[in-house]
């Protein structure tokens, strides 16, 4: 039997306790800050995209991306640990691969 509020759905009753909610606005907040910065990251990855097509080059670097990964895993600091910030990069870098796929793609068929 799971614990008390495992995995429960949330109540009929809307939670109006303040400093619950001051939480959550400061997790909108930063999932705001959070999003900018990835877009700022996905531009760059978009000229990375643009220089690699100039030269012929793959998008998939897999040593830069194992290195990059093992890098962010040693740098994470509690409560995030290693293997948790490793999955969340993972899937950041893989979105990134496919945007970068996409953006190169479009630019070989349409050089405008």
């Amino acid at each position: 039997m799971p614990p008390p509020d495992s995995h429960r759905p949330s109540s009929a009753l809307p939670i109006t306790d303040p400093e619950f909610l001051a939480l959550r606005k400061e997790i909108d907040a930063l999932d705001e800050q959070l999003l900018e910065l990835v877009a700022a990251r996905i531009r760059i990855v978009l000229k990375v995209g643009d220089y690699k097509r100039a030269r012929g080059m793959h998008v998939y670097d897999p040593e830069r991306e194992r290195q990059l990964l093992d890098r962010l895993a040693r740098a994470a600091q509690p409560p995030l640990d290693g293997e948790t910030a490793r999955r969340i990069f993972e899937r950041l870098v893989d979105e990134s691969r496919r945007l970068e796929q996409r953006h190169m793609t479009r630019k070989t068929e349409d050089p405008t």
